[in-house]
């Protein structure tokens, strides 16, 4: 079973949504929007205060050459552009504010088509005005990653249906019950490409999943392959290393080694943007964990405050430790269930207050972080330097190599919070580089 070094085998606890058929959650009466939900540059506001938009009417336009167009999830009337903080990231930035009239009335532009006569430029310049990204969580904006310069030749197009995160299972149940639409998209992505060397990878913990994309890529030609279940085998870097044993070189991309990993999530985006020029303006996501009553798998409208999302699932449980966007390892905690969904949001997972407390104790130095860590650095090394405040030491050890996966802290015995660590590190360092 095809594989990668390092990582961790967390408790994938999915029993309570990977059976259960994904359902159409009511539209909210009130959509916030932010118009940065993806790598790069915030999409600019083409709507104002008092504007009547349609579902699907373009709210923000591309505003740099990595960015990505904003549309609206709901039809009605717009009642603020403002700024707003970020669910993600806290940091203040434009927010569109739309009251729903009910009625869920379509853009004029969403309609099918025939698109097999597109050349590759068309299709490029629908997915950027589509606002399509990637949907397994980083959000890069998919028309970019579709157009690599051309002294760098992509021979391998991966589609990662792998999910492995805990909790999560909103791409498994895309994959049952969306195969042949993920197909399509995958296709559509092969022929912008230039590629015929097309992979499906599917971790071994969802047998249906790989049998039903088996049977739907058969007739396009494309390859399934299962990976071993292991986190984080979802991770663009370790999906190549295990599927096609290519290393991505420390700062490089997928493109370096002839490589674009596209989530299912976001070949079924691609699909609809060409066939039906439908924007990008609802998702999948998983609403779960122990302080949930009714877990479930859910189509949602972009925009909706989570407590939508919890409410339909029959409220919390018990008292709310933590509140996830995402899962439980590489996941963002929030302060507020009045926080919208965003384009890369596959979870809402909601901890009880047992899960989340615990306390940290001095470095043994076992080593463990270092077995674990699928990037081959040296963790306790690493939280050494930076707690001793040496950044440039910190910075030629390759910490901004680390992908943040959790992996180091969930394996560390001390429960030393490694990744936070990392993460200031990483911001302190890129800020000094932009000011020099």
């Amino acid at each position: 079973m095809l594989t990668f070094r390092g990582g961790v085998h967390p408790r994938e606890d999915k029993e309570a949504t990977e059976h259960r058929s994904v359902e159409v959650l009511p539209l909210p009466a009130r959509v916030l929007i932010p118009l940065s939900q993806h790598t790069g540059a915030p999409s600019k506001a083409a709507v104002q205060k008092g504007s009547q938009v349609k579902t699907g009417t373009l709210l923000g336009e591309p505003a740099g050459r990595i960015s990505a167009a904003t549309h609206a999830s709901v039809s009605g009337t717009v009642v603020d552009v403002a700024d707003l903080p970020h669910p993600l990231t806290g940091r203040r930035g434009p927010t569109v504010m739309i009251e729903s009239d009910g009625m869920d009335t379509p853009d004029e532009s969403i309609k099918e088509r025939d698109y097999s006569g597109f050349t590759t430029e068309q299709i490029v310049e629908i997915l950027r005005v589509s606002g399509v990204v990637g949907m397994g969580g980083a959000a890069f904006p998919t028309y970019f990653k579709l157009t690599p310069p051309k002294e760098k030749p992509i021979d391998t197009l991966l589609i990662n249906g792998c999910e492995c995160e805990p909790f999560l299972t909103a791409d498994h149940r895309l994959m049952l019950e969306h195969p042949a639409e993920i197909v399509e998209g995958t296709t559509i992505m092969s022929k912008v490409l230039g590629v015929k060397n097309v992979v499906i990878v599917i971790e071994d913990n969802k047998p249906d999943a790989v049998k039903a994309m088996n049977a739907a890529a058969a007739a396009a030609g494309f390859k399934v392959r299962k990976l071993r279940t292991k986190y984080p085998q979802g991770a663009e870097k370790q999906l190549i290393k295990a599927t096609v044993r290519r290393e991505i070189p420390s700062g490089g991309l997928p493109m370096d080694v002839g490589c674009v990993v596209q989530n299912v999530g976001t070949a079924l985006a691609v699909r609809d943007a060409l066939r039906f020029n439908r924007p990008l303006y609802e998702r999948v996501t998983t609403v779960t964990g122990p302080g949930i009553r009714e877990p479930k798998n859910l189509r949602v409208r972009i925009g909706t405050p989570v407590k939508a999302l919890v409410d339909f699932c029959g409220g919390y449980a018990t008292e709310v430790g933590k509140l996830i966007m995402g899962g439980p390892m590489m996941g963002i905690a929030v302060s507020s269930d009045d926080v919208p969904v965003v384009k890369g949001t596959s979870g809402v997972l909601v901890l009880d207050r047992g899960a989340t407390v615990f306390d940290e104790h001095d470095c043994i130095r076992c080593g463990r972080c270092v077995q674990a860590c699928p990037m081959g650095l040296a963790p306790l090394r690493l939280n050494n330097l930076i707690r001793r405040g040496q950044l440039d030491a910190a910075k030629d050890e390759h910490v901004k190599d680390c992908i943040e996966c959790g992996c180091c802290a969930y394996a560390c015995p001390a429960k030393i919070r490694l990744v936070h660590q990392f993460k200031y590190a990483k911001s302190e360092i890129m800020a000094k580089e932009r000011k020099q």
